[in-house]
């Protein structure tokens, strides 16, 4: 499906040079003097090699259609992770190469997730927006920290850093962004 090179956005596989490419950042430019572009970073999805792109709103884009399905997350052998269909229960297994090292320290047993399919060949997966975990480290408050608005450092129960309220401490379960780490806010279970 054609596409303006205007409308190329994060998260978006668009077919270039006749490879498989992944759109990881956009940034818009108006430079003073010329028309607008989008400098686009684009990553391979057979070799991970990178790409920065300019489309201008003239030029058309091919992007590549993708069949997406629902599996459930099983389990990990060392850098194999195996998934099950939900509708037929049959059972894919993705090498971390096609998950990601940033998505594979937020799956966690038995997580829905998506995984994106072209010409029958899995190309990658998709985690839900946010997850919840618990908090297992947070430093101490620091008197008078609570006054501004300050975050702290926490480790979160997958090993993973963030950065979180003064009022976060450990034991408390919180709402993570599965894209960037982030704190959303406490969990409401």
């Amino acid at each position: 499906m054609k596409i303006n090179g205007n409308a190329v956005r994060p998260g978006m596989v668009i077919e270039h040079q006749n490879r498989l490419w992944r759109v990881v950042k956009i940034q818009h430019t108006q430079p003073g003097k010329g028309g607008a572009y989008l400098q686009v970073e684009l990553k391979d999805l057979r070799d991970g090699t990178k790409l920065n792109e300019r489309f201008r709103s003239s030029a058309t884009v091919e992007r590549a259609r993708l069949d997406q399905k629902l599996f459930q997350y099983l389990y990990s052998d060392g850098d194999m992770h195996t998934f099950m269909d939900n509708e037929t229960y049959e059972q894919v297994t993705l090498g971390g190469n096609l998950i990601g090292g940033d998505q594979i320290r937020f799956m966690k047993e038995n997580m829905t997730v998506t995984i994106e399919f072209y010409e029958g060949a899995a190309i990658g997966l998709r985690l839900p927006d946010t997850v919840v975990l618990e908090v297992v480290g947070a430093d101490a408050v620091v008197k008078g920290q609570t006054a501004s608005s300050s975050y702290k450092p926490a480790v979160l129960e997958n090993g993973a850093k963030t950065m979180v309220p003064p009022h976060i401490a450990a034991g408390t379960r919180i709402v993570v962004n599965t894209v960037d780490g982030s704190y959303v806010e406490r969990a409401k279970d």
